[in-house]
Order: C-alpha cells, then sequence, then structure tokens
C-alpha cells in the first residue's frame, strides 16, 4: 500500500517512524527488535534510512551526535523486504542521488518493484559523498528532482533504454522539506523553489526535517501552499534527550533549538532532560493532531524507548 493511501485514507493523525541499518558486520536483529517494539503501534510504514559509504551520524552514550567516517552499512533494500516480508508492515527506503549513476539506481528501483515495495523517499545524500567520474554510458542524477524525475518515469514505464517486456512500475515518491530551510540555501524563497521542483516532478508528498518550534512548521505549509505546493507534509519529530543535543543538533541538522527548552535543559540531571524532552515533544504532537496533520514521523536512532513513551499517550 502506497504512503500517499494511508494518508487519504486515515481518520486521524497517523505515527511513523524512521530507523537506521545495523552496523556493518552487525546483526539484523536489533532492527527487527525495534519493529518488534513499535507493532503496537499499528506503524502504517516505517522508513529505512540510507547512508552513504563515506560519512553517516549516531548517538554515543550521551546522546552527542557523532559523525562517522566508514564503509556503508548494509543494504537498504534487503533490510526493506526482510522487515516488510516478517512483518507485513510498509517500508520506505530512501534513495541517494549521490554516489550512484542513474543506471545503478534504476537497477535498485527495479529490484525495489519485483520485491513489492512501492514506496521511496528520495534525498540528494550527504555532501561528503563525492560521486567518482562516470565513466561512457553512465550518467548520475545531480538534484533530487532529478531522481524523482527518473522514478516518474519509471512509473511510466520509461527507462534508461529499452528492455524487453517491460512493465511500469507503480512508486509512490516521497521527497524532504526543511522548515528552517536547507542548509546550502541562499533563503528560504530559493529552497521553496528548488521543493516545487521536486513536486512538479512528481513527488506524492513530503516529509520534513526534524524541527522544535511548531511555528516553524505551520509557517513552512504556509509558504509551500502559497507557492503551489499542495501535496501532503508530514511534520519530521525527534525526541531531545541529552544536553549535548542542544548543540550536536543544530551542528548536524542545521536546525535551532527554541531558548524556552533549552533554559530548561542546561544544566539538569540526565533523568530530568528525559522528562522535559518527553513532555515537550508531547506538546509539540498534540498541537499537532489539533492541527490535523496528516501524519508525524518520528526519527528513531538507536532506541525506541522515547518515542513509546509519546506515542503511547495517543494511541
Amino acid at each position: 500500500m502506497k504512503v500517499i493511501d494511508f494518508l487519504e485514507k486515515a481518520n486521524s493523525t497517523l505515527f511513523s517512524y524512521e530507523i537506521i541499518p545495523p552496523y556493518r558486520g552487525g546483526s539484523i536483529d536489533k532492527v527487527f527488535n525495534l519493529v518488534e517494539q513499535l507493532l503496537p503501534f499499528e506503524p502504517p510504514f516505517i522508513d529505512l534510512t540510507s547512508r552513504s559509504a563515506e560519512v553517516y551520524y549516531e548517538e554515543d552514550d550521551e546522546g552527542e551526535m557523532v559523525k562517522h567516517i566508514r564503509r556503508k552499512r548494509p543494504g537498504t533494500i534487503g533490510i526493506s523486504a526482510a522487515i516488510k516480508n516478517k512483518f507485513n508492515i510498509e517500508t520506505v527506503p530512501h534513495i541517494l542521488c549521490r554516489g550512484f549513476t542513474q543506471q545503478e539506481t534504476e537497477d535498485a528501483l527495479i529490484e525495489l518493484n519485483y520485491l513489492g515495495i512501492d514506496n521511496v523517499l528520495i534525498v540528494r545524500g550527504d555532501e561528503l559523498r563525492n560521486d567518482p567520474p562516470s565513466s561512457p554510458g553512465r550518467t548520475r542524477n545531480k538534484y533530487a528532482s532529478d531522481l524523482v524525475n527518473q522514478v516518474k518515469n519509471m512509473n511510466s514505464g520509461v527507462y534508461l533504454e529499452a528492455l524487453i517486456e517491460s512493465f511500469p512500475t507503480n512508486f509512490c515518491i516521497g521527497v524532504g522539506g526543511y522548515p528552517e530551510k536547507h542548509f546550502e540555501a541562499v533563503d528560504m524563497n530559493s529552497d521553496l523553489k528548488l521543493l516545487k521542483a521536486k513536486v512538479d516532478a512528481g513527488a506524492d508528498y513530503i516529509v520534513t526535517q526534524m524541527f522544535y518550534d511548531n511555528k516553524l512548521y505551520f509557517k513552512f505549509v504556509n509558504d509551500c501552499r502559497m507557492a503551489g505546493i499542495n501535496i501532503p507534509i508530514i511534520p519530521g519529530i525527534k525526541i531531545l534527550s541529552t544536553e549535548a543535543h542542544l548543540k550536536a543538533l543544530p551542528k548536524y541538522f542545521y536546525i535551532d533549538i527554541p531558548d524556552a527548552l533549552s533554559s530548561q535543559v542546561i544544566g539538569n540531571s540526565k533523568q530530568e532532560i528525559h522528562k522535559i524532552g518527553l513532555e515537550w515533544t508531547m506538546n509539540q504532537v498534540q498541537e499537532l493532531i489539533e492541527a490535523k496533520v496528516p501524519c508525524v514521523h518520528f526519527y528513531i536512532m538507536s532506541s525506541a524507548k522515547s518515542v513509546i513513551d509519546v506515542v503511547s499517550k495517543f494511541k
């Protein structure tokens, strides 16, 4: 089932989740355990991120975001299929522009189609993922809008070259949006134009970067509507759980932490900060539900406990 179908058929705000692949050489059991913890809350779909070979982020025991430069984690495609087949939950693998040719991307999308995965989220990829020079006959997607266009072409049965007995794919296409603008954008207007290009290319819905002030999300939605972007916009939420997040999240994700939140967190104990973060998120979620957002999307790094604490209050 497509993400857009879940959104259209829902009678109330949905809750979806985003998880990361296991370590290279690790076990998929950790991912399965996370999914099993979420099952009681009937997730309509679960996103699985795709990390480049050069860089990814994770939290240490103190909640500090740490940048690692290592070889890539296990394949997003295989894990997405494993989750869907084991738990009968729709998965949304993230598909990157950087580091892959159009031909490699087409092969990956064909494989996803074989596996019955109907949803993808298109992202450009980390800035440190440098593309090697293309060999003759190999081309690359420079922007996310280019990749959206490639997927949309495949949905129309148009492949990079003529294929024998080929059929159209049927992907639902998600893209990212930035209530506080993408860090590379000159200003919000230029960022909205780039987002509009992704929508015009064929995106079906938008998931936002995390934010801690709902006013930013509401303004972003309004600005999108004014710019002619009328597809669903899902707010992305990450629970602040340690004092280290006050520096790490703005540093790595280019967002602001409201003074009203940071002033409560600074100097407090781990237990108190955990409570503060949960209460702040619950208030955010409550306001978003009252505003009838289609879905709230939770970013999960390594543990689902805090997210479950929040979602259980609304389920």
